[in-house]
């Protein structure tokens, strides 16, 4: 390796495993671990890029205009003049979210924290594939993932589940217990029956709490699911009524339809659950939000992410402990993760996901020229667009997703643009040392001296295997 004497080998693993790449120009830490917690105290949920953008209920009211106005695929509807400007203010309030993503992960002075805001937004998947998400997707994250990222895991969840883009995109709304007021109204109204439906109540338990072999069974997720009827979303007009939406201040958008709720205690895994309303939902969120099962499935994750595509059992182990013993404080897991010797071991064990990749390579080479760019159009051709995953379950995060050879082509097509685009006085020999502090190998440096050009050699520097892997 051509590590340099007074460079800590630590100090990549911090910068690139813990955090989102070096940034052109920024010091490295002196002390690695001192530096990843110093961004516990620092880190600032609404940064400026994101203080622009329109926000839960701007954005909740621009989704329910549309849809008053005929939706997304009512063809006749679209061709209105309104129709058009309602359409058209949802695409430039998603690109303003978009752009913020983007604004704030290349320019965060607190990289860590950063990254678990796309850990987490990514374990709590929501889609613009759905039409109606597209405009609340980036709120999301804003509203629900950001002022949560630190604090205790059941805040996160229930802000999660009772955000507008989690219920819209998981037809939460639509779902009706059999023998609630409205079922029984509609049934003698016309005999229509209104069904139950048990999309969120089934992520819950498989994708953001318990695990898919988490102990739960059919019946569970049908009793949660009787349990979340009611949780719902305002109208657009109550949306703007003072009053009108719910005075919880971690869940804009969000109101509870008792007319949907069905009446009666429930039983989930093994519990009964007595209470009345939204609170037999929160009870139950509450219980699984704390359980061993949630901290060990977490756990997992969180190591999965950060360390290896297969953690030790030992690390897993540590996090899970720290869960339990913090009733899910989610700090006291990212402390335990930072100071576990497993997440320092030397050898970069990670393959970078696209976005990773992408953002680590503009951060370290500066690129100045990030509109001309357009960062999510060039995600859209590494195959991981912003906020699109392919299912709930969210991007997958190990090499086996994203190191095939086409996806590896499309780097690699990539890389050569990025060079382009860089600065006419970025040298990649300068520039490995400092994007790889203590890792850069002597194979990859001499490979990049003999670059026959400057866009070559900052091309092989980025598909070098040291700054691929994190």
């Amino acid at each position: 390796m051509n590590t340099p004497r007074n460079v800590d080998p630590h100090v990549a693993i911090a910068i690139n495993r813990f955090g989102l790449g070096a940034a052109a120009g920024a010091a490295l830490p002196a002390d690695p671990r001192r530096w990843l917690l110093r961004q516990l105290d620092t880190y600032e949920a609404l940064p400026p890029a994101w203080a622009a953008t329109p926000g839960t209920l701007q954005s909740l009211r621009a989704q329910a205009q549309l849809q008053a106005l005929g939706g997304e695929g009512n063809e006749a509807a679209a061709r209105t003049a309104e129709h058009k400007r309602v359409r058209d203010r949802i695409r430039e309030g998603h690109g303003v979210d978009v752009r913020a993503r983007f604004a704030s992960a290349l320019d965060t002075s607190t990289p860590f924290i950063e990254r678990l805001v796309h850990f987490w937004a990514n374990h709590f998947a929501v889609s613009v594939e759905k039409p109606a998400v597209e405009a609340l997707a980036g709120a999301f994250e804003r509203d629900a993932i950001r002022p949560h990222v630190l604090g205790r895991f059941e805040d996160l969840l229930v802000a999660a589940e009772r955000h507008p883009a989690m219920l819209l995109y998981l037809d939460q709304p639509q779902s009706a217990g059999p023998d609630s007021l409205a079922a029984r109204r509609a049934a003698r109204r016309d005999g229509r029956a209104r069904g139950l439906n048990e999309n969120l109540a089934r992520e819950i338990l498989e994708l953001h709490t318990l695990g898919v072999r988490g102990g739960y069974d059919q019946d569970d997720v049908t009793e949660l699911a009787r349990a979340l009827t009611g949780w719902s979303v305002v109208t657009a007009g109550a949306a703007g009524q003072a009053g009108a939406a719910p005075t919880w201040p971690d869940a804009p958008g969000f109101v509870f339809r008792a007319v949907l709720h069905e009446p009666g205690s429930r039983r989930v895994l093994g519990r009964d659950y007595p209470q009345a309303d939204e609170g037999q939902a929160l009870a139950i969120l509450h219980d699984l939000a704390t359980s061993e099962a949630t901290a060990r499935y977490l756990a997992g994750k969180l190591a999965r992410h950060f360390v290896s595509d297969t953690p030790p059992r030992a690390l897993v182990d540590r996090l899970a402990g720290a869960f339990l013993r913090s009733g899910g404080q989610l700090t006291d897991v990212y402390r335990a993760l930072v100071e576990s010797p497993e997440a320092w071991a030397p050898a970069p064990a990670k393959f970078k996901t696209p976005w990773d990749w992408l953002l680590s390579a503009m951060r370290g080479t500066g690129l100045a020229e990030r509109s001309a760019l357009q960062p999510d159009r060039l995600l859209v051709q590494l195959g991981q667009p912003v906020w699109r995953p392919g299912s709930p379950a969210g991007f997958e995060d190990t090499a086996a997703a994203w190191a095939a050879p086409d996806a590896l082509m499309r780097r690699v097509e990539m890389a050569q643009r990025l060079a382009r685009h860089a600065a006419a006085d970025v040298d990649a020999r300068a520039l490995g040392p400092v994007l790889l502090p203590g890792v850069l190998s002597q194979a990859t440096a001499d490979e990049v001296a003999r670059a026959e050009s400057p866009t070559s050699a900052l091309a092989l520097l980025l598909m070098s295997p040291e700054f691929m892997r994190r």
